[in-house]
Formats: C-alpha cells, sequence, structure tokens
C-alpha cells in the first residue's frame, strides 16, 4: 500500500484519500466508474456518466502543521505514560476531504479520509486534482491511466514513495501533454 498524492493505491485498488475499512467512507477509483464507499454514500457512478470529479478540504503541508502534529505526539506519549489507557487518543479520526462528483445525474459531495498525516505537498495536491480531471476526459484516457496505476500498485513494494518519487509518478500518469 502506497499514498500517491490524494491517492492511496493497494496492489490494484485506487482511492482517493485513504483506503476506507470498515463502514468509513471512502471513495475508489475502478475502470467501472467512481465508487462511494461506507455509510450514507454506496454507489457506483459510471466513468460514462462522470463529467467532474475534483477534491477539496485537502490538508496541505505547512511547517505550523509538521510541528503541531509533532506536538500532538509528544502529548500522546506523555498522556500515554501518565494515564494507561493504551496508545493513541480514542475517539479522534483523521480529516476528511469532499471529492466532489459532478455527473449527468447532478452533483454529489462524497467523504474520503485524509491519508497524510501532516497534509500533502501543494505540487501533490495540484498534480492529484489534474489526474483525477484526466481521469473523466474520456474511457481511452481513464483506462490508460487507471490500468498504470493499478499495475505500478502491484509492483510496487514498501511503503509510500518519497516525495519526489510521488510527484513524478502523478506526472507520469497525467501525461506529458497535460502539465
Amino acid at each position: 500500500m502506497a499514498m500517491v498524492g490524494l491517492l492511496w493505491i493497494a496492489e490494484g485498488d485506487v482511492y482517493v484519500g485513504a483506503k476506507p475499512s470498515g463502514s468509513a467512507p471512502g471513495v475508489r477509483l475502478t475502470p467501472d466508474g467512481v465508487v462511494a464507499l461506507g455509510d450514507g454514500q454506496s454507489g457506483l457512478h459510471l466513468w460514462e456518466d462522470v463529467r467532474a470529479l475534483t477534491v477539496r478540504d485537502v490538508p496541505v503541508k505547512s511547517l505550523k502543521r509538521q510541528v503541531g502534529m509533532a506536538a500532538d505526539v509528544a502529548l500522546d506519549v506523555v498522556m500515554n505514560l501518565a494515564m494507561t489507557l493504551g496508545p493513541g487518543r480514542t475517539g479522534e479520526a483523521p480529516p476528511m476531504m469532499t471529492v466532489e462528483l459532478e455527473s449527468n445525474d447532478g452533483e454529489r459531495e462524497l467523504k474520503a479520509y485524509v491519508a497524510a498525516a501532516v497534509g500533502y505537498s501543494s505540487a501533490e495536491v495540484e498534480l492529484s486534482r489534474t489526474l483525477l480531471s484526466r481521469l473523466t476526459e474520456g474511457a481511452a484516457t481513464m483506462a490508460t491511466t487507471l490500468a498504470a496505476m493499478s499495475e505500478w500498485g502491484r509492483a510496487w513494494e514498501g511503503g509510500s514513495p518519497r516525495t519526489t518519487q510521488r510527484e513524478e509518478l502523478l506526472r507520469r500518469w497525467v501525461g506529458p501533454d497535460t502539465l
């Protein structure tokens, strides 16, 4: 499993945001269409009906966000040493992104958890948004791009690539004509 921009690629599966588990909200991109997962937003939106796919409420990586995350981790360690409640804060979920899907049936707002603990680089955000837009350009573009992403996911071993590698992958999937 690996994070590449706003996407989470687990073997051959591609998600916008983190891969959901259980009834958690999520958005999966398949050769057939955009699949809304989780309580209150399940359903398949066929690519032939999808006119636009955008993401908002994306946390962008900043020094302030990184320092805040480090402070939270330090506070968690101190609290866990002081109390025997176990690791982590109970009841605290990661932030959510909104995936806006425009189709022939209207507009929908789907939710997905953010996969990046301290936010995404601004370059990754823009490249990811361009890639999602490109997926709605037509069946041939979508099929080729999703196939390349899935193939990479099946071949990749290890965690998420470094920032420069992620940006390079996104540029490759977007295509040379777009940027």
